[in-house]
């Protein structure tokens, strides 16, 4: 087991995967002699060289269109999108074309592409530096979406998706990039299976489903909460496509509570499909409605009151005080 944070975990994810297949190249917009903005990449260019680690153009546009066609010719490229509010002038190729290509040929041809988006706020950044534009990608068919909230996942989540033959958006937490964690580079363990949800706290009497960002505030909050005599189970839901709705429904039918918590607004979220997959699956089960948290329906805010616009664990605890009211 080595400590190390999320960032360097991918970092050596990365790493790992570039010398463990000559198929395997990174491109994106400063990520070589950079090391990227957050510097995830740094020193993998100095390692594998220029052809291996590319810096590209600034236009996530190509960017994506040239990662599709060297998929086609058997390489599995990595592309990084420097910022989440930059990857909509590459939406059309993601959407249109890379996540639907593998059914318009009947099964024939597979495009293996990694894109790796940093997310979400609290880094007191300007606009369009702190979206959480999952939701918009995981009502496309065709795409893996999934999310990292701690070190161990991150390594091998990365190595996951790359040796997916399926395109995988991973969407990684940039407030939680030097959260410290152990990392078994070795064996995954429990994150043999990147697709499915994991409870990182038991519980009895409420369930709280997170990713990505939010899970420690989720795990705080829990942890405020068994002060005052409850019992929550924190379940982190690492994929938001497919969603591991097997686990949410066990967790709920165990603890007759639900709580559904994410940055991205709560109007179309993905809070919204698992609110209404539970109420299917396990409705004779739950003891009150399923509550959601999360952003406002608004345009992201300035930097200077992003903290009342990001779910906290007041928020949260507010949700649990709701849901154990009915």
């Amino acid at each position: 087991m080595t400590t190390m944070t999320i960032a360097k975990a991918i970092n050596e994810g990365l790493r790992a995967s570039l010398g463990a297949d000559e198929t395997t190249l990174l491109m994106g917009e400063d990520i070589g002699a950079l090391g990227g903005v957050y510097r995830v990449t740094d020193g993998l260019q100095q390692e594998f060289g220029e052809d291996r680690v590319v810096d590209s153009p600034l236009a996530e546009s190509g960017i994506i269109g040239t990662s599709i066609g060297l998929a086609m010719r058997g390489y599995r490229p990595v592309c990084e999108i420097q910022f989440d509010g930059f990857v909509f002038p590459g939406f059309n190729q993601i959407t249109t074309q890379l996540a639907k290509y593998h059914a318009r040929t009947s099964g024939n041809v597979t495009l293996p592409v990694t894109i790796r988006i940093p997310y979400g706020g609290g880094i007191g950044s300007v606009e369009h530096h702190s979206e959480s534009p999952e939701a918009l990608f995981a009502h496309t068919a065709g795409l893996r979406i999934i999310t990292p909230s701690n070190a161990h996942d991150a390594y091998w989540m990365t190595r996951q998706a790359i040796e997916c033959p399926d395109p995988v958006i991973v969407f990684e937490p940039k407030k939680r990039y030097w959260l410290k964690g152990e990392v078994d580079t070795q064996d995954p363990g429990a994150s043999a299976d990147p697709f499915s949800a994991h409870v990182v706290r038991e519980g009895t009497d409420a369930t709280i489903v997170a990713y990505g960002p939010l899970v420690p505030v989720a795990l705080a909050a829990a942890n405020a909460a068994a002060e005052e005599g409850r019992s929550v189970e924190v379940l982190d839901l690492r994929s938001i496509s497919p969603i591991d709705f097997d686990a949410i429904e066990a967790s709920v039918r165990k603890t007759g509570r639900l709580v559904v918590a994410h940055e991205a607004p709560t109007f179309g979220g993905i809070g919204g499909e698992i609110a209404s997959r539970i109420s299917e699956r396990a409705f004779l089960s739950l003891e009150a409605p399923v509550i959601r948290v999360g952003g406002f329906h608004m345009p992201y805010p300035v930097a200077k009151v992003e903290e009342h616009y990001l779910p906290d664990i007041d928020r949260i605890l507010d949700a649990l005080d709701k849901t154990f009211s009915y």
